[in-house]
């Protein structure tokens, strides 16, 4: 939606910001520089009186984004895994920014949950709840199923919500294309990416089709995970709209009198919450991504519970490999491996000196280690270490940073249920398992595995493929190459018909 909407909405959002004096907490935050700075009061300053109060109990930016409404606080939270982009201080505070709205009725409820099935609900749930949970997107319902009486949670989107958060999604374009007019050099903060990354996101959350399917992936890779339990998805009664998972009943892990009265150890708690999170990110390539305190319970029988699936990571094999051979690096002070590791995965320019890194690397990790067991952090080593690369030439990796920011949450949990854990205890047997089963021999074994395995699906491809590239070579070479020479072209027919030989050889055998 474009014109005046958008126009009015920025003016309304300077207001806001200028009012709560969230605007040069944020410049300062983004070091904008200071055209930037100026075109940002000209849109705020005079129009004051447009912009809303917000809670004064909260710090500047928080108050400004909870007081223009769901799509701002969305971008908040969004934000505070892009400590890249807001500096390392605002994304921390961001992290807190409450998510919390008046629920819709349970009329509004009841006709969303007839409308997404198309049936009565009397004929699907026997009895539905006031809501027991209401957020920026959506609210949840306990009910009960008509056919067998299982208790569920039923998770509904808020009525218009998709043209609510259309509407401010392009004044979030028009305000991105507004800094990158009056700020050519904050175009290295990349503005227009950055909603675009936001808009995936909430697309992704305002179908809660997708996060049933991260439900129903996350509760498939860790279904052997001793003491750590996901809801099962009830598929029958999930949409775009509606979302219905298995109710489950805990203790938040936020309340730690309450774990300890219920005879909960909840040192142990906090080295499992630690534990699981690394062995997701690492084993799986696929973690929660959103794992504060309030998204996990503890359950009668001590399962760790995992709630609320909108906000996943996801890293590849390679970059876990990648990832893990970094931490152990630390883990053994071995500095000149962890450089030498970002040089072979192309993170650092080639042109860079390895020996050189490895000092300003070793300036990260020295002090950590020198810490108190309670103070060392691997979210804040990871935050240090995204510093020095940066200056290194290394170009910013979303799934890292986000990988980063949900270690900083992880860590905070961890550290509420046990104050004095010691953070590399916990990692490195994991670390070292994954190192041992994925980096060496056995991982080379089944790399080369794989990769025959591929190689021997395209195998009588193969032949027909060397021959047609050696007959377009044939026709471009004029003249003749010299005697004794080949292009690369028929170095690649040669290669490639040598490993179709290879791959049917392998599998005659």
């Amino acid at each position: 939606m474009r014109g005046p909407h958008n126009f009015l909405r920025l003016i309304r959002t300077g207001a806001t910001f200028e009012r709560t004096g969230a605007m040069a907490v944020a410049l300062e935050a983004m070091d904008a520089p200071k055209s930037l700075r100026i075109a940002a009061r000209v849109l705020g300053w005079p129009f004051q009186w447009l912009g809303m109060k917000g809670d004064p109990s909260f710090p500047p930016v928080t108050r400004a984004l909870n007081a223009l409404g769901p799509a701002y606080i969305k971008f908040g939270q969004i934000l505070s895994t892009r400590p890249d982009v807001v500096g390392p201080e605002l994304a921390t505070q961001l992290q807190v920014l409450q998510d919390k709205l008046p629920p819709f009725s349970v009329t509004e409820a009841k006709r969303a949950v007839q409308k997404e099935f198309e049936r009565p609900l009397e004929e699907i749930f026997s009895d539905f709840s006031a809501p027991v949970a209401a957020a920026s997107i959506a609210q949840v319902h306990s009910a009960r199923l008509a056919s067998t009486n299982e208790r569920v949670a039923v998770k509904i989107l808020r009525p218009g919500i998709e043209r609510a958060f259309r509407k401010d999604i392009d004044a979030f374009y028009l305000i991105a294309r507004v800094v990158e007019l009056f700020a050519p050099s904050a175009r290295r903060l990349r503005p227009m990416d950055v909603i675009a990354h936001f808009e995936g996101v909430v697309n992704g959350e305002l179908d809660l089709r997708m996060e049933a399917s991260a439900a129903g992936e996350f509760a498939a890779n860790t279904v052997d995970d001793a003491g750590f339990l996901v809801p099962p998805v009830h598929w029958d009664l999930s949409g775009r709209r509606v979302m219905t998972l298995g109710w489950v009943e805990g203790i938040p892990l936020n309340e730690v009198d309450a774990l300890k009265q219920a005879g909960f150890d909840t040192d142990a708690l906090g080295h499992r919450v630690l534990e699981l999170f690394l062995s997701h990110a690492l084993r799986d390539g696929y973690f929660h991504a959103d794992m504060h305190q309030g998204n996990l319970k503890v359950g009668p029988s001590g399962d760790i519970i995992a709630l609320d699936f909108g906000i996943m990571g996801r890293i590849d094999q390679y970059t876990r490999r990648v990832y893990a051979e970094i931490l152990m690096g630390f883990i053994r002070k071995d500095y000149k491996r962890v450089a030498e590791v970002h040089f072979e995965a192309g993170y650092v320019p080639a042109d860079q000196d390895v020996d050189a890194f490895a000092q300003a690397l070793r300036s990260v990790g020295e002090p950590i280690f020198g810490m108190d067991a309670s103070r060392i952090s691997m979210g804040r080593l990871l935050a240090y270490l995204f510093e020095v690369t940066e200056r290194f030439g290394m170009e910013t990796r979303t799934e890292l940073i986000l990988l980063q920011r949900t270690m900083v949450v992880v860590e905070g949990v961890a550290r509420s249920l046990n104050p004095h854990i010691n953070i590399w205890e916990v990692a490195q047997p994991i670390v070292s398992r994954y190192i041992a089963e994925n980096v060496g021999p056995k991982a080379l074994l089944r790399d080369l595995s794989a990769t025959v395995r591929v190689l021997s699906k395209f195998g009588p491809k193969l032949p027909l493929l060397a021959e047609a590239a050696l007959i377009r070579q044939a026709a471009l070479e004029t003249p003749e190459p010299p005697q004794g020479t080949r292009s690369k072209w028929g170095w690649f027919a040669l290669g490639a018909a040598s490993v179709a030989a290879v791959s049917m050889a392998i599998q005659a055998f």
